[in-house]
C-alpha cells in the first residue's frame, strides 16, 4: 500500500507514544512508549519519523541560540538510534563520501554537529526549520519495521531540500522505537 503525503496532524499525537518529542531548545523529552514486545505499527513509525524531524529542527535551534548543541545532539542520538541498545546501527548519511558509514554514536554525532578537519559540517546545525516526510511504503514485521520514501528539509529561507531515505526500526526494551537502519541520499540527477 502506498502512503503518500503523510498527514502530520494525525501522526503528531502518536509521536508521543513512539519516541521523544522536542519540549524546548535543549532537545527532546522522553515520554510514554508502547509496551516492550508489542508489534510495531505503521502509525508508530510515522510518529517516530515526525519526532525525529522535530529533533533535527531542535538541534538547529539550540545551535542558533548558542546553546549546548553537543548535548542536544547526543540526546537526539540516544533517543532515536539503537547504538546504546547494543544493536548494530547501519547509518549512511546523505552528505558523507569519505566516512560513508557511521557505526557508532560518536560518528553520528560528528555528522549531525560537525567536526573540524573532516567532511562533517554539521547537518543538523544548518539549521532546518521543518522536516516533512512522504513515505513510499512502510513494512512492519512484529518487532521491526522499515520505511522508505522522501523527506524534505526546509531551510531558513523556506527552500526545501529533497532527500531519499530508508529507515529501519526496532523496539527497545523500554518500548520506544529506535533506528537501526538509516540510509539517505540525494536523488539521482543526470
Amino acid at each position: 500500500m502506498k502512503l503518500k503525503h503523510l498527514v502530520l496532524a494525525a501522526a503528531a499525537p502518536l509521536a508521543l507514544a513512539a519516541c521523544g518529542t522536542p519540549s524546548d531548545a535543549e532537545g527532546t523529552t522522553d515520554v510514554a512508549t508502547a509496551e516492550a514486545g508489542a508489534p510495531i505499527t505503521a502509525e508508530e513509525v510515522a510518529a517516530a519519523q515526525t519526532a525525529w524531524g522535530e529533533g533535527i529542527v531542535a538541534i538547529g535551534k539550540v545551535f542558533t541560540e548558542e546553546g549546548d548543541v553537543k548535548a542536544a545532539a547526543e540526546k537526539h542520538i540516544a533517543d532515536f538510534y539503537a547504538y546504546e541498545g547494543g544493536d548494530t546501527v547501519l547509518f549512511k548519511p546523505t552528505l558523507a563520501a569519505e566516512d560513508q558509514f557511521r557505526g557508532d554514536a560518536d560518528e553520528a554525532l560528528s555528522y549531525f554537529i560537525g567536526t573540524e578537519g573532516t567532511e562533517d559540517k554539521g547537518f543538523a546545525i544548518k539549521p532546518w526549520t521543518a522536516v516533512r516526510w512522504e513515505n513510499e511504503g512502510t513494512v512492519t514485521d512484529g518487532d521491526s519495521a522499515m520505511a522508505m520514501g522522501n523527506y524534505y528539509f526546509t531551510d531558513t529561507d523556506g527552500n526545501d531540500t529533497k532527500v531519499e531515505y530508508t529507515f529501519g526500526y526496532v523496539r527497545a526494551e523500554d518500548g520506544s522505537l529506535k533506528i537501526n537502519l538509516h540510509h539517505s541520499s540525494v536523488p539521482f540527477s543526470s
